[in-house]
């Protein structure tokens, strides 16, 4: 390839606001104090950028740049007489690169107390280490920030930056799969492609990621000390690209290593182990991904075909080996680029064969092999589609996408063209504009429909889900207008050419997806008798069943019914069996229902915590939609608290993916949390005004499914902003919703706003009547609610006795679920009877958000802010906040008294470590 491009520096710094969140702490607490912070991540990941940052981010000294010379190992007495340069008494920041290359002195005053390096003032180190490599000892015990690799979203930003956004989709896709989230390996291989290259115009004349340029980004981490280390870390290096995981084991290296030099002497494992590589439980792993495919890449051919012959011959007389690694091996060991039909056939039939295990990556390296050994293009081609399939299922669609690339050939039979364009339309449907996946997906349906009429029903299915996404009503019943029946087919979230192992799991995937698309278009049509009977159908079979792809099913269809319970088995269910397959694609997915359906039950808590997971993950698996459901989730949980810093935050978030991608869903969740938020804050006026856009009639009206939702926090906010007259059409048409019997909490919350509008001869009865509807729905926050209206209008009554204990009833209830925000509500209404005074509040914990109770522990234990920021990954500015917060709530004055009143708290009533509330 020729080097024509100039790339040029990226105008800001990509997917890397927690760590830079964490060296803002030390910068912010330095005036005050010294501190350390290490910076650690493998070659490539940005360690110079971020120290680079900081210190044009420090204002409030002078900054001390120090790096070891080429070649060089920096002495302490280079570092000392570095630091004596500066005679600023100012507070000083010391920004030390590469310091795992000084020597063992220096690392000691490095890791050492910052008042000895510069007695005259204060002092902040900065560290850069690196990742491919233990951390040093002298280093271990201080705070340590890693630098992961980008997501896939965020190297395509990355990307964008460099070339304007240029660069021809294809190529960019592959560009994405092959820097693997490092951004210096991005930047190598765009300074490697011409511009007609980037552009699409010319095709790409090797391998894009090749021994070259893995070389240039690793530098020297990969090189081994010797030959005996070399022939370690290849053979390692190989047996992890036919692994499980990132990882093998310990005995197959070794047996492998003897057979690569069968005339010496067996050798141990030595000790110490290079340097690159990590022995934990019986197996072997490179500290960096980068540095174990530069070891790969780098070695001499033979010597690689060397290292895969000699795993693949230590499979075959070990126990337990599967064939997929083995044929693997073999096929890497074998000579030249030519077409090898047996054994790609192997290939392709055990990646196909439901009785191997072995997770999605393997069988979509598998596919993507026999795909490369195929010489007949409509069989190469539906090759490639399986392994897209399959990367896609593994949560790489950064993969997938140059896969489905390499499968367009006009020979292709419809059918395969068809699976190309679900695939797509499902990685569309992920990250993406949703109205492109309907349309992909309804191309999908009508390849399919002809030779594959159950997974054009699936492709159906799935063109609903992005119709349902975008709040297109319409354009969702047609896609889920009668289909052609059929025997098989692909998985509703993801295809699935690696079958359950549930009896005739295809068979039972067509039922599920066609008793899915029947009820949901009853429910849909307001036909809830229709609806009942093939959806329930759905939920049943999610108690006995096992593959992830149903379970998903049977959780989106209780929450369709309501049935809270029903789905929450089933999200947890298929969270068990996603994870078990590896499918880093469905574990977002299943967390997403279970934060919905604790949601829905009313426990923020727990939907909190699911949502988090499930965000960690939907970005790491590119799946930047279904991170935006979960953002809605976690601002919708954090609008009971008393943190509307964490609301504006993740509503920003969620909305800024949902008005790119279309996602009217997430819009209307997100907005409805933004006003839950005033709501409890005590500004209805701001509440009503954003909640009126939702639900009142007119174009800008919520999502059809989700609005009717909002419809309770409308109604109390208008009552207390003086609109009573614009209750009155969306009440009646919430006593339809909940006659209709898809919400449990409905109707209490329809006797809630009856009770808020009634006369005040009605009123009473009707809070009675919601109060006993709670109790037979559940759900803390809302009951609690209820009790709070219900108390405030006894009180206003000149009713206190009445009042105190409903008053009472509510602060418990909003403790137990951390609604913050609303206890603050409660007890003023029960100070304002006198029935709470503010020494008798001050010996507690409950009324702390869980944030804040997490941050009142550690202050508590001495911990100081910014060590407070850097454990909860946030900023000091966030931790000072919460803080005053944690101070006015419990009346205390200073961090002493804080911490005896935590110990004294935690003696008289344990609160579980975690900072949920029991």
């Amino acid at each position: 390839m020729t080097g024509e491009t100039t790339v040029r520096t990226a105008g800001r710094i990509h997917g890397r606001s927690a760590q830079r969140a964490a060296v803002r702490a030390l910068l912010d607490e330095l005036p005050a104090r010294g501190g350390h912070l290490v910076v650690t991540g493998e070659p490539g990941l940005g360690r110079t950028t971020l120290l680079d940052w900081a210190a044009r981010a420090y204002r409030s000294g002078p900054v001390l740049r120090l790096a070891p010379g080429p070649g060089a190992t920096a002495t302490s007495g280079e570092l000392l007489g570095s630091l004596r340069t500066v005679t600023s008494t100012a507070p000083l920041l010391v920004c030390v690169d590469d310091a795992h290359l000084w020597d063992a002195r220096a690392r000691a005053a490095l890791a050492g107390p910052a008042q000895r390096l510069r007695p005259a003032g204060r002092t902040g180190v900065l560290l850069s280490v690196a990742g491919h490599r233990a951390l040093d000892a002298e280093f271990a015990r201080l705070p340590l920030v890693r630098l992961d690799p980008l997501t896939p979203p965020g190297a395509a930003d990355l990307l964008d930056d460099l070339t304007d956004g240029t660069v021809a989709p294809a190529v960019r896709d592959l560009l994405v799969a092959e820097a693997e989230g490092n951004p210096a390996l991005l930047h190598a291989l765009l300074r490697r492609l011409s511009p007609a290259e980037l552009s699409g115009h010319l095709p790409l004349s090797g391998p894009a990621a090749d021994s070259t340029v893995l070389a240039e980004v690793a530098g020297a981490a990969s090189a081994g000390d010797d030959e005996g280390a070399g022939d370690l870390l290849l053979t390692v290096a190989a047996a992890v690209r036919a692994s499980h995981g990132p990882d093998a084991d310990v005995g197959l290296v070794l047996d492998a290593v003897r057979r690569l030099r069968p005339a010496s002497r067996p050798a141990p494992l030595p000790d110490p182990l290079p340097g690159q590589l990590a022995l934990t439980g019986g197996r072997l792993r490179f500290h960096s991904e980068l540095v174990r495919r530069t070891v790969h890449a780098a070695a001499a051919p033979d010597r690689r075909r060397d290292a895969h012959r000699a795993l693949a011959d230590a499979l075959e007389q070990g126990d337990g080996a599967g064939p997929l690694p083995v044929l693997l091996h073999r096929s890497w060991s074998a000579a030249g680029p030519a077409p090898a039909p047996r054994l790609a056939d192997r290939l392709a039939s055990a990646a196909d064969d439901a009785t191997v295990t072995a997770p999605y990556g393997l069988r979509a390296t598998a596919y993507t092999r026999a795909a490369e050994l195929t010489a007949d293009a409509a069989t190469r081609a539906a090759r490639y589609t399986a392994a897209a399939e399959q990367a896609l299922l593994a949560g790489r669609p950064e993969r997938a996408r140059p896969l489905l690339a390499a499968a367009r050939d006009g020979a292709a039979p419809a059918a395969v063209r068809g699976r190309a364009e679900l695939v797509r339309g499902l990685t569309e449907l992920g990250d993406g504009p949703v109205g492109d996946a309907h349309q992909t997906l309804l191309l999908a349906a009508s390849l399919l429909a002809p030779d594959a009429p159950a997974a054009a029903e699936t492709a159906a299915l799935a063109a609903a889900d992005a119709a349902w996404a975008a709040g297109d009503l319409r354009t969702c019943l047609d896609a889920l207008a009668p289909g052609p029946p059929g025997d098989g087919g692909p998985g509703p979230n993801g295809p699935a050419v690696h079958r359950d192992t549930a009896p005739h799991p295809a068979r039972t995937l067509a039922a599920v997806v066609r008793e899915h698309r029947i009820g949901m278009r009853a429910l849909l049509e307001g036909r809830l008798d229709r609806a009942s009977a093939p959806l329930g159908q759905v939920v049943e079979r999610g108690r006995t069943d096992d593959g992830p792809e149903r379970l998903l099913r049977s959780a989106a269809a209780a929450l369709l019914l309501g049935d809270v319970d029903a789905a929450r088995r089933g999200g947890a269910r298929a969270l068990a069996a996603a994870r078990q397959l590896g499918s880093d694609t469905l574990v977002p997915r299943a967390l997403e229902y279970l934060a919905y359906a604790e949601l829905r039950a009313g426990r923020h808590p727990q939907a909190r915590a699911h949502a988090e997971e499930g965000l960690r993950t939907a970005l790491r698996a590119g799946q930047r939609n279904t991170a935006a459901h979960h953002r809605a989730v976690l601002a919708l949980a954090a609008s009971i608290e008393e943190d509307p810093d964490a609301v504006a935050r993740h509503v920003a978030a969620a909305l800024a993916t949902a008005r790119r991608h279309g996602l009217a869903q997430v819009t209307t969740l997100a907005e409805w949390a933004t006003a839950r938020a005033d709501l409890g804050r005590g500004r209805p006026h701001a509440a009503a005004d954003r909640l009126g856009l939702l639900v009142l009639p007119g174009p800008g009206r919520g999502h059809f499914a989700v609005w009717r939702l909002a419809v309770p926090c409308f109604v109390e906010a208008a009552v207390l902003a003086g609109r009573h007259e614009d209750t009155r059409e969306v009440l009646a048409d919430f006593a339809d919703w909940a006659a209709f019997g898809a919400d449990p909490q409905a109707a209490a919350q329809l006797a809630r706003c009856h009770a808020l509008l009634a006369p005040p001869d009605r009123a009473d009865a009707l809070y009675r009547r919601a109060l006993a509807r709670h109790d037979e729905a559940g759900g803390d926050f809302e009951r609690a609610r209820t009790a709070l209206l219900h108390g405030k209008w006894l009180r206003r009554r000149r009713r206190p006795g009445e009042a105190r204990g409903l008053l009472g009833t509510a602060l418990a209830g909003f403790d137990r679920c951390g609604a913050g925000v609303w206890a603050a509500q409660a007890r003023g209404e029960l100070r304002a009877l006198g029935a709470l005074s503010d020494a008798a509040d001050t010996g507690t914990l409950t009324r702390l958000t869980p944030q804040q109770l997490r941050i009142a522990r550690h202050v508590a234990e001495g911990a100081t802010n910014r060590e407070v920021a850097l454990t909860l990954a946030v900023s000091t500015r966030t931790v000072d906040y919460h803080l005053r917060k944690v101070f006015a709530a419990l009346g205390v004055r200073s961090r002493l008294e804080l911490a005896r009143l935590v110990e004294q708290a935690e003696q008289a009533e344990p609160v579980e470590k975690t900072g949920a509330r029991p």
